[in-house]
């Protein structure tokens, strides 16, 4: 897949979410939790894939509408150790997919771009520290947010 189709391909699919999915749950006054948004191709196709970030961020206003997140949580993890990690899936042994099988040095320019944003944008982007077990993680991620939810 060429790196340009698959920019436009997250950018549709981001379109198609906020419009039938995230918009309409936030008019009825819903709090939303997304496991992704546009830092994700800001990044990946951005900073990783190298393709033009003025476009991206203009395409990324189209595809949202201007939606943006009010807090976004980073959880920020050594390449290595998050290789490491993805062994312990369940999954059939060796079947990664696309995006996991690129480089170990593709992924620390996404883990750079992502802290980028984070230096950029301190109020909106929280770094979590991904390195401890699940409840460890899960406890930061809970004081971030209280309050947010009342």
């Amino acid at each position: 897949m060429r790196n340009e189709t698959e920019l436009l391909l997250f950018a549709a699919s981001r379109a198609q979410l906020v419009r039938e999915t995230i918009r309409p749950a936030i008019e009825k006054g819903w709090d939303v939790l997304s496991d992704r948004f546009y830092d994700s191709t800001t990044v990946y196709q951005g900073i990783g894939r190298g393709l033009d970030m003025i476009f991206i961020k203009a395409l990324n206003e189209f595809a949202t509408g201007g939606c943006r997140p009010d807090r976004t949580f980073l959880l920020d993890l050594e390449v290595a150790v998050s290789r490491a990690r993805q062994l312990r899936r369940v999954r059939p042994v060796g079947q990664r997919d696309r995006m996991e099988r690129l480089s170990d040095e593709f992924f620390e320019q996404v883990r750079r771009g992502y802290l980028e944003i984070a230096r950029t944008e301190p109020d909106r982007v929280k770094i979590i520290d991904a390195s401890g077990t699940e409840e460890e993680v899960e406890e930061a991620i809970w004081e971030e947010i209280d309050g947010l939810l009342a």
